[in-house]
């Protein structure tokens, strides 16, 4: 933080667009001290928004087998018996989403706690 040295106000800084600089000026009484320094570069727009993933579990972490296990029965097939692991889907404060991956299909299903 500089001040001025007439008037002991803060330098502020200030753009001048047709120049292309920045500079300190005091706003009371318009001192601006000797060195200038340059615009920063204009910083580059990004055009394409990132796409968010989520993968619960893929397919080569499935075939490991080594989630715990609920007996649940499945609702595609009816068998009684699933992986089971829980998300953080939702914010901080809310609870996590349990899911449910069958053991015999392999169909996933989630249940909200």
């Amino acid at each position: 933080m500089d001040f001025c040295p007439k008037c002991r106000m803060r330098l502020v800084i200030t753009a001048n667009a047709e120049k292309g600089t920045v500079a300190l000026r005091c706003s009371n009484c318009g001192y601006e001290p000797k060195k200038k320094a340059k615009a920063p570069l204009p910083v580059p727009k990004i055009t394409e928004s990132p796409k968010e993933t989520i993968v619960i579990i893929g397919e080569k972490e499935a075939k490991l087998k080594t989630l715990p296990t609920e007996k649940v029965e499945c609702p595609k097939c009816g068998n009684i018996g699933a992986y089971v692991w829980l998300v953080q889907t939702r914010g901080a404060d809310e609870s996590s989403t349990q899911f449910f991956r069958c053991t015999k299909c392999g169909s996933t299903w989630r249940e909200y706690s």
